[in-house]
């Protein structure tokens, strides 16, 4: 089953310190707002992202960082068109079951456009800052498991009911479940190749991986196509998707002066090893390359767009139309 190509932005909410610039906290969230609805305005642009964090990256700071499920409540109702998602949501934030009611209603809230995501979580700092603990990584991974048993029931039972090791409810009544049918996606975050995608394969309705690397995707779909024959799931009803940090720039710029003016407090090295920097057509040659591996869904995110939407515009007008069905 071939899907035509997707492509998503995500939304300047302070985690990637993309709104330290502005001093007002209500003005920071306007800002934020301003870029959603600029991707509603690209007809080129499917959907809308945003991450699942308390304290910013590459260090924690006294900086703005939304949290994600608030906003993709408020952004549901700033736009019209775009789809809205998390990538991805942490189980450990957040009781299962309360991720499944909060996200049926969001799904209300949009008219059925919540794209709902869920991982094991990672970012040990906020977790210990928070109360939360920091289990090592296989228990994040069995209450992941739990939590998308948890999810399902959920959104599929009018009394839902569990038992298991970590999480359990019973008689749950989730109401109203959501408005997408037979339920709200599930996008699982992760490349884990022993049991997060093996995951996807029995739960996920979409997965994330690879981090923009056409070759670590490629590996990565090769696995879970392995999962689903193991599992005797459809591995054509899954939406593979994966996120791109991209600067884009003009053709004969200066790279490092271009780096330089939109680290956005990263060191030089780092955001040049984790950001593609290019112009037009080196950023269509990597999307080319992606969609190529396997991948059907691309999220990018894009620098410094909270305070300039040209960098949107242009990958909306002038790289995504390549790819239009």
């Amino acid at each position: 089953m071939a899907r035509s190509p997707k492509f998503g932005v995500f939304v300047p909410q302070g985690w990637k310190m993309d709104l330290a610039e502005i001093a007002d906290p209500v003005a920071k969230y306007a800002a934020m707002t301003a870029v959603a609805r600029a991707a509603d305005a690209e007809p080129t642009i499917d959907s809308i992202w945003v991450y699942d964090h308390f304290h910013t990256t590459p260090e924690p700071t006294l900086e703005t960082t939304f949290e994600c499920w608030t906003i993709s409540a408020t952004l549901a109702r700033d736009t019209k068109r775009v789809r809205i998602g998390q990538m991805v949501g942490c189980n450990g934030y957040r009781n299962p079951a309360l991720f499944a009611k909060i996200a049926s209603t969001v799904d209300v809230a949009s008219n059925g456009r919540l794209d709902a995501g869920i991982g094991a979580g990672w970012y040990e700092h906020e977790w210990l800052a928070y109360g939360y603990g920091f289990p090592d990584a296989p228990e994040r991974l069995r209450m992941l498991r739990e939590a998308c048993q948890v999810i399902h029931a959920m959104w599929r039972d009018d009394y839902a009911t569990y038992e298991g090791k970590r999480y359990q409810i019973n008689g749950a009544i989730n109401e109203p479940k959501g408005v997408q049918q037979p339920h709200i996606p599930l996008w699982i975050g992760g490349g884990g190749e022993q049991v997060t995608l093996k995951l996807v394969a029995q739960y996920g309705d979409a997965c994330n991986v690879g981090a923009g690397d056409p070759e670590t995707c490629r590996h990565k779909l090769d696995v879970l196509r392995r999962h689903c024959d193991t599992v005797g799931r459809d591995y054509d009803e899954i939406i593979k998707s994966t996120s791109l940090d991209l600067l884009l720039v003009e053709d004969g710029a200066d790279r490092d002066a271009a780096i330089e003016a939109n680290r956005q407090g990263w060191t030089f090295e780092r955001f040049q090893n984790q950001f593609l920097v290019g112009g037009v057509e080196e950023a269509s040659e990597r999307i080319e390359r992606l969609l190529e591996a396997g991948i059907e869904y691309v999220i990018v995110y894009l620098p410094r767009v909270a305070y300039d939407h040209t960098s949107l515009q242009r990958l909306a007008r002038e790289v995504l139309p390549r790819f239009a069905s």
